[in-house]
């Protein structure tokens, strides 16, 4: 059967929340078939425990954020994404804050720790679920679908009246069965411009925010020395934020989405619409490793 997986050892590192500047130690820790990955608290009495399920998703101002009685964390989806990644199902992760570190804004650093600590096969069957039938949500002219698709594909498209836009990748269609996850996508950073920077820390937000963890852009061009690191960095980040906040779905998804002009709330409306309509999806589980689809085979996990 295709097994769970955890990891091997702890690790830890420490970082800067990207909306609250506030620092914070991350710890990574491994955790029991069926668990699934846990955020807990460590800096608050009893160690609250807020499972990264779409339905503890309280707010998705600029992130993903995950609130469970009354403790919360933010800032959870390049992390996410980077357990899906490496094709973990069960992990503690431990927070000194209220924020997950952006690190260097991307998944890269979280694919690096992990990679750390090693990671094991446990002995439980892995649950996948299965899209058994479209489903669309649609905002003005922003809109996600998940769709049937023996496989795991992630197509995105962005639109910006700015010159960089011009001049970069605004589309991508991804097959997690032919590209590697670890080296096209897990080292896109995100972005923001220089024009939003008062409002957003006037809300709160973007306060630990810098050219170390973060693609900045002005009215003309990207102010950071190295620039870009694809030609299409900034819409594979739009496709990393979703497949970590796909994965919130609590087991991977086995389907095709497409996201054009998205962002966090309308990844998690679209996820709580799937789980919602147990028509839907299945739960599957693979005898073989024969039978798995190819984005989840197990050389899909390997480092680069």
């Amino acid at each position: 059967m295709i097994r769970q997986r955890t990891l091997k050892s702890t690790v830890r590192a420490t970082g800067v929340g990207l909306h609250t500047g506030h620092k914070v130690t991350l710890v990574l820790r491994p955790a029991a078939p069926g668990t699934g990955i846990v955020f807990c608290r460590s800096d608050l009495p009893g160690n609250p425990a807020i499972p990264a399920h779409a339905l503890n998703v309280v707010d998705t101002r600029m992130a993903t954020v995950l609130e469970k009685d009354g403790a919360r964390v933010s800032t959870v989806e390049h992390l996410m994404s980077a357990f899906f990644g490496l094709g973990v199902d069960n992990a503690y992760v431990d927070v000194s804050a209220e924020e997950v570190p952006i690190m260097d804004g991307s998944a890269g650093t979280f694919v690096f720790l992990l990679q750390q600590a090693g990671i094991e096969e446990q002995a439980a069957a892995k649950t996948y679920l299965r899209v058994k039938k479209a489903v669309v949500i649609e905002q003005g002219d922003k809109r996600v679908s998940l769709e049937p698709f023996e496989g795991f594909r992630v197509g995105f498209s962005i639109e910006f009246r700015h010159p960089v836009f011009e001049n970069t990748g605004t589309v991508v269609d991804i097959d997690f069965g032919e590209v590697s996850f670890v080296r096209e996508i897990a080292r896109a950073r995100t972005f923001g411009f220089t024009q939003e920077v008062e409002a957003m820390r006037a809300a709160g937000l973007g306060r630990g925010g810098s050219l170390d963890n973060a693609i900045v852009v002005d009215d003309f061009r990207v102010l950071n020395a190295e620039g870009l690191r694809f030609d299409d960095e900034f819409v594979k980040h739009k496709a990393l934020d979703a497949v970590g906040d796909l994965y919130l779905a609590g087991h991977p998804l086995i389907g095709a989405f497409r996201g054009h002009k998205s962002g966090h709330a309308l990844n998690n409306q679209l996820v709580r619409a799937l789980l919602a309509d147990e028509s839907a999806w299945e739960a599957v589980r693979f005898p073989t490793e024969g039978d798995v689809p190819a984005a989840f085979a197990a050389d899909r996990f390997a480092p680069a």
